[in-house]
């Protein structure tokens, strides 16, 4: 199957290198300085080091072939691929406008920052809904779906011929995919475990105990599912591989960027030195506010969430979040 890949990070690299062996794949990368090592050495040392690229793996600089390449393939299934940050979405779905794409997949995770809008509603406005488009997600860290370790994933979508497309591509040695058509509950489940994962960072950082964590954890997935069925998601979605299985993944292990941004924090660095010294994208950060100031809007308690957007934005401190969070009033569990 041809598939082209949008954007040369940790991720999408990861995804290139995996399915390079059983496909025609071409990963695009938008900056010249960053691309032409790629190019030079098969090697992507700024975002995934120690892992070569497979010799079949396609490079380019060029958007237009990029497209192209998945486009123009003489009535073959073919699959676009978008593994930018959440911020790069609408962008890259602006360059897509009246380009013939056939199945769109995002794997990026989060709420736009500055909209509060979800994946699927950034790409439904750019393009509207005349092409089949899903999610991509899961537990997974790039480093060891690069090394081949075993994964799981979800492909959602509205579209069960884009599931089964999405499957056929990526399900296949070491790593698993299952459909769902609930984009809503996979996205919500992707982008708010990124915010608990930097208060399991502090948590941990400040050496507050295991006790303290899976409480964290267990608490942190109600305000997912609160959030989440919300806004139309199914709570079934977040016992799921997206939801507690992300959560778990990416809360406690120690490939999590932003769980290292709360271990850093807890250091007491600030956020700017702290997100300077990561290098990468920590989408939790990003769509913090967006969460909570959506939260609000339409009345959901997160209080862990919120909890966090203060530490990030308002001056508190790692021990500030933990003292406001166990004094809370009591209420009942399901509440």
């Amino acid at each position: 199957m041809k598939i082209t890949i949008i954007g040369a990070g940790a991720w999408g690299t990861a995804m290139a290198i995996v399915l390079a062996p059983r496909n025609d794949v071409l990963l695009w990368g938008r900056f010249e300085s960053e691309m032409r090592p790629l190019m030079d050495q098969r090697e992507n040392k700024l975002f995934l080091p120690g892992f070569k690229l497979p010799d079949s793996l396609r490079l380019s600089l060029d958007f237009d072939e990029a497209v192209s390449h998945v486009s123009q393939t003489d009535g073959e299934p073919s699959l676009l691929i978008v593994a930018t940050p959440v911020a790069g979405l609408a962008p890259t779905a602006r360059q897509l406008k009246g380009k013939p794409i056939p199945n769109f997949v995002w794997l990026c995770k989060g709420f736009e920052e500055t909209t509060g809008r979800l994946p699927h509603q950034i790409v439904t406005s750019e393009l509207g809904e005349t092409i089949p488009i899903g999610v991509l997600s899961g537990p997974s860290f790039a480093q060891e779906v690069a090394a081949g370790m075993p994964c799981a994933l979800t492909i959602a979508s509205q579209s069960d011929a884009l599931c089964q497309l999405t499957i056929s591509a990526v399900h296949g040695a070491n790593v698993r995919v299952y459909s769902s058509d609930d984009v809503i509950g996979v996205e919500v489940g992707g982008a708010v475990k990124n915010i608990l994962a930097i208060a399991a960072g502090m948590a941990d950082g400040l050496g507050l105990g295991l006790n303290a964590r899976a409480a964290l954890l267990t608490r942190g997935l109600a305000e997912i599912t609160r959030l989440g069925v919300a806004l139309g998601g199914r709570t079934e979605t977040f016992m799921g591989l997206t939801g507690v299985g992300d959560l778990i993944l990416t809360c406690t292990g120690n490939l999590s960027r932003n769980r290292t941004v709360g271990l850093e924090l807890a250091k007491g660095k600030s956020l700017d030195t702290v997100v300077t010294e990561l290098g990468h994208v920590a989408e939790g950060v990003n769509c913090a506010r967006a969460v909570c100031d959506l939260a609000a809007k339409i009345g959901v308690d997160m209080p862990i969430s919120n909890a966090v957007a203060r530490v990030l934005f308002n001056g508190d401190s790692p021990r500030e979040m933990v003292a406001t969070l166990m004094a809370r009033d009591n209420k009942a569990e399901t509440a």
